[in-house]
């Protein structure tokens, strides 16, 4: 089976009470996840506070779910340095992962010509398959569409691309110019349904570490086209998915974990457990939500 299909969790890194990484959980989480319809786990990532785990840490992470899942482990390749990055993505080739999902540089908004060399030194790291993560949003930085063609006419192993730009048109712009070439995620919650409509076939999801059933059903309604049935678990869905694209997306998705047993909203500086109003109003759409949560 491809590794860019279905519902690819971007799972969360539990911490213990001193802030260490809890592998227990890591385990158990990730193997509720598969059990739910989940077809590969991606750790480390932004949503896995990616960039408060040293390499050490991140490489056990990844060793963990490796062990404990038999679907493709893709984690994220994110770093402050091109050679911190290099050293990550042989990190993965050597913890047995399947294939990487290779973020922009962090912090430092490059442009086209160094985004590209800073990818390109990735790719040529390892014979992993990877996939472009273009998330301009979070990282001031574009993978426009003839950014995306470069890299993949360059490269064998960019073979997918997960869109995050949070414009569904930019689905149809690859397509428009790379054809089947790159295989097509949507990589924001909110946008699954708009993303597959415009030729998507998977999604890497952040809700999905507290609601796997109700995201693995979206996508399969999605695909095949069940259009009414889609959007009225779409509509359910809908204020929770929100709580993926906004700054505290850590916060929120970790606390939902946490009030619906998978989980603790435990989190490292500089990010701070949720507090005030704006807990209240997360709990609030967690509570509506399970009041009228559908039958699948």
């Amino acid at each position: 089976m491809s590794l860019w299909t279905g519902v690819l969790p971007a799972i969360t890194t539990p911490f213990n009470t001193d802030l260490s990484v809890d592998h227990g959980t890591v385990r158990s989480h990730v193997r509720w996840l598969v059990s739910q319809g989940c077809t590969g786990i991606i750790p480390c990532g932004s949503l896995g506070e990616g960039a408060t785990l040293s390499l050490e840490e991140k490489a056990a992470v990844m060793r963990t779910v490796v062990d404990a899942v038999k679907v493709p482990v893709i984690p994220g390749i994110a770093a402050l340095s091109t050679a911190e990055a290099v050293r990550l993505a042989r990190a993965a080739e050597e913890a047995g992962c399947a294939g990487l999902m290779v973020l922009p540089p962090y912090v430092y908004s490059s442009d086209w010509r160094e985004m590209k060399a800073h990818m390109s030194a990735v790719l040529r790291a390892t014979k992993l398959p990877c996939l472009l993560y273009n998330n301009p949003v979070a990282y001031k930085t574009d993978f426009t569409p003839a950014h995306l063609a470069e890299l993949a006419a360059e490269h064998d192993n960019a073979v997918a691309v997960k869109e995050s730009s949070t414009d569904a048109r930019r689905v149809t712009a690859i397509r428009a110019l790379l054809g089947d070439r790159l295989a097509l995620g949507v990589g924001v919650d909110d946008c699954l349904v708009e993303g597959v409509e415009a030729g998507a076939r998977f999604w890497v999801a952040g809700l999905v570490n507290a609601f796997p059933a109700e995201s693995v059903r979206l996508l399969e309604l999605s695909l095949a086209g069940k259009k009414q049935a889609a959007f009225e678990l779409y509509r359910w869905f809908l204020p929770l998915l929100r709580l993926d694209t906004v700054p505290k997306f850590v916060q929120l998705i970790k606390l939902v974990q946490q009030e619906v047993g998978w989980g603790h909203e435990r989190v490292r500086g500089p990010r701070l457990e949720l507090a005030g109003a704006e807990r209240e109003e997360c709990l609030r759409v967690l509570r509506e939500a399970l009041a009228n949560r559908p039958a699948l």
